[in-house]
């Protein structure tokens, strides 16, 4: 369990949901400076990434979660820790979450891997030898786990740490999908999902019934009408079933951390992978019983993050001799 029982938050700082909502609505991080790259992707659309300016050594790359983007408080977080290590890093935004829309009907997901296969395969093969660590974090700890666990030995990465994990999304939906979580949390995601939806609704012909998704005031809703025809998913259960990170756990073949709290709103306890981090050598877990969704803020003030600190430790034993 490494070093879990390091966890004590704040004496101000507590309750599952002060915990999650914290972190966006009051945190602010001293953010490096960073470059922005668009990469051209095979299929004409494009990927923004945000570039730590300077550093060298090893590279790391956060992958953010849903609905977030290298201007997250955890992004912002982490980009300062692998600055002050002197090392590289980049924030990959998912397809329309730069700022800017992508230009094709296809979205992200939480099981969407091949964007970053396509993003680590290009740095490798433009950099052979690359020391090379990921960072997800809700979202983006279930797109790097479950790449992981479909890559195995083949995967190009040293480590990996997952913060704030959704290891089975369907029991992440219905938690969020009844209350108090659908009106703390799915509502907001919903409404700036429903707002892309909107604004490309003249390339969906057919696709994506537009009223319904436009009604959805449900995960279940949303991905049945949105995510499962987009993403070519039977319904709703065949997209969490077949997206979902839990079952590719076995299958990693990198040192990983994972790092959840068991107060987390979002994700169920009992749907933590204790079987699968037991029968793993290559798995680390720091299952805490305080700190939201990718909350686990610390000191005072509350600007800075213990889980942020847990994954670059892990990844500096990883990736450096």
């Amino acid at each position: 369990m490494g070093d879990a029982a390091e966890y004590r938050p704040p004496w101000w700082y507590r309750g599952r949901h002060l915990q999650t909502l914290w972190g966006p609505l009051f945190r602010r991080p001293r953010r490096p400076r960073v470059r922005r790259e668009r990469w051209e992707t095979p299929d004409g659309d494009f990927l923004d990434l945000d570039w730590l300016v300077g550093g060298s050594g090893p590279l790391v790359l956060i992958l953010h979660g849903l609905e977030g983007s290298s201007l997250s408080h955890y992004a912002s977080g982490l980009l300062a820790e692998i600055a002050a290590l002197g090392w590289r890093g980049a924030v990959v935004n998912f397809r329309s979450c730069s700022g800017e829309l992508n230009r094709l009907p296809r979205l992200y997901h939480s099981g969407e891997t091949s964007d970053l296969g396509w993003v680590v395969a290009r740095l490798v093969d433009a950099e052979p030898g690359l020391r090379l660590g990921l960072v997800g974090v809700s979202l983006g700890g279930n797109v790097a786990l479950k790449w992981l666990g479909e890559r195995r030995e083949a995967a190009p990465v040293a480590a990996a740490v997952a913060v704030s994990t959704p290891f089975d999304l369907e029991g992440c939906a219905r938690v969020l999908d009844r209350q108090p979580g659908r009106l703390l949390y799915t509502a907001q995601f919903l409404r700036s999902m429903k707002a892309k939806v909107r604004a490309k609704a003249h390339m969906y012909d057919g696709l994506v019934n537009l009223a319904a998704a436009l009604r959805a005031r449900t995960f279940a809703e949303y991905d049945r009408h949105v995510t499962a025809p987009l993403g070519g998913f039977a319904d709703e259960r065949d997209y969490w079933t077949r997206s979902s990170s839990g079952p590719y756990l076995p299958k990693i073949r990198r040192p990983c951390l994972l790092i959840n709290a068991v107060n987390d709103p979002f994700i169920p306890a009992a749907s933590l992978p204790t079987a699968a981090l037991a029968a793993s050598p290559w798995l680390e877990a720091a299952f805490v019983a305080e700190g939201g969704h990718a909350g686990f803020l610390e000191g005072r003030t509350g600007r800075t993050s213990w889980a942020e600190r847990q994954a670059m430790a892990f990844l500096r034993r990883h990736l450096t001799p």
